[in-house]
């Protein structure tokens, strides 16, 4: 990755016919709309995170303050092309997030992974690890809870943290 210009930003409405196309050749995340890409790609710019090689999205996080808690940030999906995992291009792209002056006030994140998906699970844990913090993980959607046959989500809780170089 170090002989390769990637730059790590906030998304932007043109992102997102480019990101759906990520999470749609990830072939493991759950594919949303495009309209939901578009969202997030502008509502939800200052909570989502996106990388590219060029002029193509190589990675991408979307995530939402919580209303309930609005200093815990919610993680929905992470997905990095295939070509460039194995860089810690997920965490640069979670820490991109947290790093923000808009985000000062975070404590916490949350993200659901499913138990198989073990390569995101380290990286929640290597974020944890980062953030010089505790990760505890709970039950929270169970397979019964879906319509289609999905895994069962497990919650995971990171935090309290605090950046000091925000």
């Amino acid at each position: 990755m170090s002989e390769i210009d990637i730059l790590v930003r906030s998304p932007k409405k043109e992102d997102g016919k480019k990101i759906y196309k990520l999470v749609d050749n990830s072939k493991v995340l759950d594919l949303n709309s495009e309209y939901l890409y578009l969202l997030q790609s502008t509502h939800f710019e200052n909570t989502c995170s996106v990388a590219l090689s060029g002029d193509d999205v190589i990675g991408f996080v979307s995530g939402y303050r919580l209303p309930q808690r609005p200093n815990t940030l919610f993680i929905w999906q992470v997905a990095v092309d295939e070509k460039f995992r194995g860089n810690n291009l997920a965490k640069i792209l979670l820490m991109n997030i947290i790093k923000r002056k808009e985000n000062i006030d975070l404590e916490f994140i949350n993200t659901t992974v499913s138990p198989s998906n073990n390569s995101s699970i380290r990286v929640f844990e290597k974020l944890s690890k980062e953030l010089k913090t505790q990760i505890v993980n709970k039950s929270f959607f169970e397979k019964e809870d879906f319509n289609n046959s999905h895994e069962e989500e497990v919650l995971y809780e990171i935090g309290p943290f605090k950046l000091k170089e925000k």
